[in-house]
């Protein structure tokens, strides 16, 4: 016993003495941090008994730790990357368990688009925050190795690095889950919009994306860019209109931010080459007397269900795709507030200051709120857990059931 307990002191110790002598302990040693380490994490008697031991000990101390992902389990030791968020697979032979036939992942598309508009832009230049694989950008990197950099885990850092590319006359590309932009908040506000520089956001996992939960839903970036003068915010309906949507961005003066969702895409075809959209134009998918969705992104095509499960009961729905949350486009929004008594705002973001919000600003400072009403349907006012993306989209009244009954209850109730 005592025998043990002297062994892991002295290996404590030596953690410190090696702290002391090596690189990273003098780095960490000359900013005042006492540095111990590196420890193994997997013994964690000896973490416990580290803590324990530094708990007390004055000032700031930097205890230095390594871990194997998937320690113990070789398939996980060989493809760290791979079970950094896994799906079902075969435990026996660490296979992942993959759907056939299905549609391309907008992750998918957007790397390949990529890769060919690189070879139609020299100027475009990749950039991504430790998430090569999960931006679709891996391909990409290796076709174009001096186009392409991973700042590591450092959003604020690639997007200033963006803007200092967009200053020298490149075309960047920030590909970056959305909810790991709001790290570079200070920066898209200071260092790119306020500079009018033509950075391009790629806003991977924009909405619900399941089983990684609370701190990875997509759900604020429209409400904090939407914003923010000189930046334009859109989102598109299929994965075709995505393509549409880069080319479009990448031939802008100023700053422009694409979100769009995690998982598979509608199965459009999808054009060859690229072609523009106008900027601030909604496209008119369906008319309807009786009301109209306006849906924003990956709602378009949610809305289009439950347009038609409306028009089963005899409901004449119309169903815009709004395309860009910014600039609006006031025109066609005007037109459809003279024909239907009624609006539903659709998003897979927060309703608090999100898309529905932005037609509401609008409505009222043109003196329209008179001639229609408006219901947001969104993401409510609190986190929205783990659980599969179909069974969270039903919980917050995403879905094409839910929809169509927000609007059957509108239309019959009575007008405030």
């Amino acid at each position: 016993m005592i025998g043990d307990q002297v062994a892991r002191f002295a290996r404590v110790a030596h953690g410190q003495m090696v702290g002391m002598i090596s690189p990273p302990g003098q780095w960490f040693e000359e900013m005042g941090l006492s540095y111990v380490g590196p420890l193994d994490g997997h013994d964690l008697p000896l973490l416990v008994e580290t803590l324990s031991a530094l708990k007390d000990r004055p000032g700031p101390v930097l205890l230095h730790v390594r871990t194997i992902k998937g320690k113990g389990y070789e398939p996980a030791e060989k493809s760290p990357i791979a079970f950094h968020g896994v799906g079902p697979f075969d435990p026996e032979t660490g296979v992942f368990k993959k759907k056939s036939g299905g549609p391309p992942a907008y992750t998918k598309v957007f790397g390949q688009a990529m890769i060919e508009l690189a070879r139609e832009i020299p100027e475009l230049f990749a950039i991504t925050a430790a998430m090569p694989e999960g931006t679709g950008l891996s391909d990409f990197a290796k076709l174009f190795p001096g186009r392409f950099v991973d700042v590591g885990i450092a959003e604020q850092h690639a997007v200033t690095l963006a803007g200092g590319m967009a200053a020298q006359g490149l075309r960047p590309v920030a590909a970056i889950y959305s909810t790991f932009l709001q790290r570079a908040y200070d920066q898209v506000v200071h260092d790119i919009c306020l500079q009018n520089l033509p950075v391009l956001f790629a806003l991977d996992r924009g909405g619900l994306v399941g089983e990684d939960g609370p701190t990875h839903h997509g759900v604020f970036d429209i409400s904090y860019l939407r914003h923010i003068p000189n930046l334009v915010v859109m989102a598109p309906k299929d994965e075709n209109e995505l393509r549409k949507m880069l080319w479009t961005a990448l031939h802008l003066p100023g700053p422009a931010a694409i979100r769009y969702p995690r998982g598979e895409g509608l199965g459009v075809p999808l054009d060859s080459g690229f072609t523009a959209i106008p900027v601030g134009k909604a496209e008119m998918l369906r008319d309807g007397h009786d009301l109209v969705f306006l849906a924003y992104g990956s709602m378009v095509s949610v809305a289009m269900e439950s347009a038609r499960l409306l028009q089963e009961e005899g409901i004449d729905a119309g169903v815009v795709n709004m395309r860009f949350a910014k600039p609006l486009d006031t025109e066609l929004l005007t037109e459809v507030c003279r024909q239907t008594p009624l609006l539903v705002t659709v998003e897979e973001g927060v309703v608090m200051g999100g898309f529905g919000s932005a037609v509401l600003e609008f409505l009222a400072a043109s003196d329209l709120l008179s001639r229609v009403r408006v219901r947001q349907a969104g993401i409510p006012d609190h986190y929205v857990e783990h659980g599969a993306p179909g069974i969270l989209r039903d919980s917050v009244g995403l879905t094409a059931p839910k929809l169509a009954e927000l609007a059957r209850k509108s239309l019959h109730s009575p007008v405030a």
